[in-house]
């Protein structure tokens, strides 16, 4: 699977995610506002909740920090029709099969989540092209408008000869709109709705309005978020109708609300929907809002709602959080698919294809760090020495396995009881502290010294392993030149057709989900190394996770595939 269908499947189950979130935050919201009224009247709890959904949308599409466990199977190594495979053209086969490669990974899920990523763009790009139209619209009012006489430390005051409600328009360089009708009206209520509408500005409402605009834009697939702006707005002109009315008597209250209704009479035309400015006065709230005026006791509960809308929207983000593994896309194992390549000599990143951050087990790859351990501490001397016997006990799982064994067929076949040997041997002490000179992947030995990876406790991720295997090559790792000499030589493959000399290991592991069980229909295989050619040294890791392969395990079969294909990759490096 490629790199694009990987953020895709992911962006895909972000946004359900969001919308589960959505569905959270709302109804929530709705249930406390039921018991506790005073909620409707307080902008907070309906602005965090924008910005929970939007939080959750973003951590969702955050990469997980590691893949699912993998556990070891046999490996074996490659077959004579193999090494003559590697020997042939790389042109013949590597286009074909790539294409093949390609064509299988694009499964249906992958197609459905491109479809949906393509369709979020266009939903943006309308949601920002409707916030510019409506922008338009009020700058060509402003244009037309006369500018009134107003305090210096107020917004400018434009008068403009058209059936508009009286707004606010800013944020950046605020300004109060108001329609040349208003001076029919009674001149108390005119004070009173001009007011209203400095009081959004003293409160600073359109920066909420702005970043509202910008939730909306980003989760405009989320029908939640459109519910909690319409409440924002509510709890604001409630807001703005308190502070306006605050200390007032009660025939002030009533010219307000009659303010309002002469407002409404002379409203023929509201702000454009998208716009970033306050006024519009709907019929279907007018009721409400007068209702609320003329009966203030809702303020004596304001800190307590506040206070309960935001701790409901903690616990609802915390949910959220803790939920996040059942929202969020969890890397199905048809994910991992890597090709890094560096330059040895620089550290230049030549190649890196697919997912190549993703921790798993390094199964027999890590049989290259174990023989640097074993010549450097003396336990292995040359090539053929020493030799061990098999006993009763010993991992067993491939018959090469049951038979005397030393460092060359140790290799090759990726006998699983002679690396033991040596770990064993060298105790929990001396290879940790290897590892962790070695700086290789997460250093983590708790499943056993001789175990930990081949049961997934120590890992490591392809860029890991190539910044590993780049020490390796330049000869920078705190052991001595034997261990690099005779390490070199238990790696050397044949030569390439155009001379290229290289030195690799392959591993084999199949994959367990998260909850344990195992896949048996997929495997993980590996292939690391570097070749050298006139000077120049370029290390790779290759690392795929996909359909198990009945006849061939998945290591020595990723080799041969990418052996056939490294020359040409190599020339155009």
């Amino acid at each position: 699977m490629t790199v694009p269908d990987a953020l895709a499947i992911r962006f895909l189950f972000a946004s359900i995610g969001c919308l589960a979130a959505g569905g959270a935050v709302w109804g929530v919201l709705a249930l406390a506002r039921r018991h506790l009224a005073a909620l409707g009247m307080q902008r907070s709890p309906w602005m965090l909740g924008q910005v929970v959904i939007a939080a959750t949308f973003i951590v969702l599409m955050l990469p997980p920090g590691q893949q699912s466990h993998m556990l070891p199977v046999f490996e074996v190594d490659l077959s004579a029709a193999t090494a003559a495979a590697v020997a042939a053209p790389a042109q013949a086969t590597a286009t074909p099969g790539a294409a093949n490669t390609l064509a299988q990974s694009r499964s249906w899920l992958s197609w459905t989540a491109s479809g949906w990523m393509l369709a979020y763009i266009g939903g943006l790009l309308w949601m920002l092209a409707r916030l510019n139209q409506g922008q338009r619209a009020l700058n060509r009012l402003l244009s037309g408008g006369a500018r009134l006489p107003s305090e210096a430390a107020l917004p400018a005051t434009i008068e403009v000869d058209a059936p508009i409600p009286p707004m606010l328009v800013g944020p950046f360089r605020p300004r109060l709109l108001l329609p040349l009708s208003l001076r029919a009206i009674d001149p108390v209520q005119r004070d009173l709705i001009v007011a209203h509408e400095l009081t959004h500005w003293r409160r600073g409402d359109l920066w909420w309005l702005a970043a509202c605009a910008l939730l909306q834009a980003l989760c405009w697939f989320n029908p939640a978020m459109r519910l909690l702006r319409e409440r924002l707005s509510w709890a604001q002109e409630l807001g703005c109708d308190r502070d306006v009315l605050r200390g007032r008597p009660q025939v002030q209250r009533k010219a307000y609300a009659a303010a309002l209704v002469a407002q409404l009479r002379c409203q023929y035309q509201a702000a454009p929907s998208a716009a970033l400015a306050f006024g519009a006065l709907k019929p279907d709230t007018l009721a409400a809002r007068v209702a609320l005026i003329r009966t203030p006791a809702l303020d004596q509960h304001a800190a307590r709602a506040r206070f309960v809308g935001l701790v409901t929207l903690a616990l609802v983000f915390a949910a959220n959080l803790a939920l996040q593994p059942a929202l969020a896309w969890n890397d199905a194992p048809d994910t991992l698919d890597c090709t890094v390549m560096l330059d040895a000599a620089t550290g230049a990143v030549l190649v890196e294809e697919g997912r190549c951050d993703v921790r798993t087990t390094p199964a027999s790859i890590f049989n290259i760090a174990v023989s640097l351990m074993g010549f450097d501490a003396g336990i292995l001397q040359d090539a053929h020495a020493p030799a061990l016997p098999f006993k009763p006990g010993y991992a067993d799982w491939q018959p090469s396995w049951r038979a005397t064994t030393d460092p060359t067929s140790w290799i090759r076949n990726s006998t699983v009881w002679y690396a033991q040997q040596v770990t064993s041997t060298l105790g929990e002490r001396g290879v940790q502290d290897y590892v962790a000179r070695f700086n290789y992947g997460n250093q983590d030995l708790t499943g056993g010294v001789d175990i930990a990876w081949i049961a997934s406790s120590l890992q490591v991720s392809p860029r890991e392993q190539a910044a590993f295997l780049r020490k390796v090559a330049n000869r920078e790792l705190p052991v001595s030149a034997h261990a690099f000499d005779m390490t070199a030589q238990l790696l050397h493959l044949p030569t390439l057709p155009d001379g290229w000399q290289v030195y690799g290991k392959t591993g084999t592991a199949s994959g367990r989900w998260r909850d344990g069980a195992e896949d048996p229909g997929r495997a993980l295989g590996w292939f690391v190394g570097w070749a050298t050619k006139d000077g120049r040294t370029v290390v790779f890791a290759r690392q795929t996770l996909g359909p198990r392969d009945p006849d061939r395990a998945a290591g020595p079969l990723l080799k041969e595939r990418f052996l056939r294909a490294l020359p040409g990759r190599l020339a155009t490096l």
